[in-house]
């Protein structure tokens, strides 16, 4: 059965975790998806994680569709979402409704995402909502601000924190069917989750959200860097260099393929 917006609405009533991680590819959204993962991410995290950008900032909108498409061929159950890119939306609302269209329409996933809280950001979900895309939010630490913002944790100042507040309800009102909560203090995102009636999705955020997003090279062990708040549980870099290395010596050694 394939996920819907509305199943999870109703897990944030019931008290049930959403699951979500983030893919760039149709191996590993297949993966993701067989292991019963509820929202799969075409983040534009890819632009670092799959592509080897320093940041997030490089990636156009012509990869993110490329990127996408694979992902949703690898896909039958879960809710994809996928990142709009820096300076893809941010223009005019114009320009928005036309990167997401294309978004849906070219790749086939069933929901966009979009940074920040601000009164622009707030008109844009309320527009494209009305004509029927659906889309999940992201305040706290915004990637595609990191030039102005850093990674440092948001809401930190009472100032700050009732600003995020503020944009967590506004982005609701707008049309916001959940909203990402990026590496904020705990106390701050259990606030937000208990205020809204859409689900809040955590990351850096404490364990009070209505689920928990990693990206996924993270959380497999396979980036360079990780952040403070993410966690790996295996380290596939050391087992994929192993591998590599034992068939590289198998090579030169005259013992691969075996007569």
């Amino acid at each position: 059965m394939a996920l819907t917006i509305q199943h999870l609405i109703s897990w944030k009533q019931q008290g049930r975790s959403i699951i979500t991680l983030t893919a760039w590819d149709y191996a590993i959204a297949q993966l993701l998806d067989t292991a019963g993962v509820d929202i799969i991410l075409v983040g534009d995290s890819l632009g670092m994680v799959a592509l080897g950008y320093e940041t997030t900032l490089p990636l156009t909108l012509d990869a993110m569709l490329h990127h996408a498409a694979a992902v949703r061929r690898g896909v039958k159950r879960a809710l994809i979402v996928c990142d709009l890119p820096f300076l893809s939306y941010q223009e005019s609302i114009s320009q928005a409704i036309n990167t997401a269209g294309r978004v849906l329409k070219e790749t086939g996933v069933q929901a966009v995402k979009l940074e920040g809280g601000h009164p622009q950001a707030i008109e844009t979900v309320s527009r494209l909502s009305a004509i029927g895309i659906p889309v999940m939010g992201h305040i706290g630490l915004t990637p595609q601000s990191v030039h102005l913002l850093g990674y440092r944790q948001q809401g930190q100042t009472p100032m700050d924190a009732e600003r995020i507040i503020t944009e967590a309800i506004a982005l609701e009102n707008a049309g916001a069917f959940a909203i990402v909560l990026e590496h904020i203090p705990s106390f701050l995102a259990a606030q937000i989750t208990a205020k809204l009636a859409i689900p809040t999705i955590g990351i850096g955020a404490g364990p009070n959200c209505d689920g928990q997003v990693l990206v996924t090279a993270d959380l497999l062990g396979l980036s360079e860097k990780q952040p403070p708040f993410a966690k790996s549980y295996v380290n596939l870099r050391h087992i994929i260099t192993e591998a590599v290395g034992e068939f590289s010596w198998e090579v030169r050694e005259g013992k691969f393929p075996q007569s």
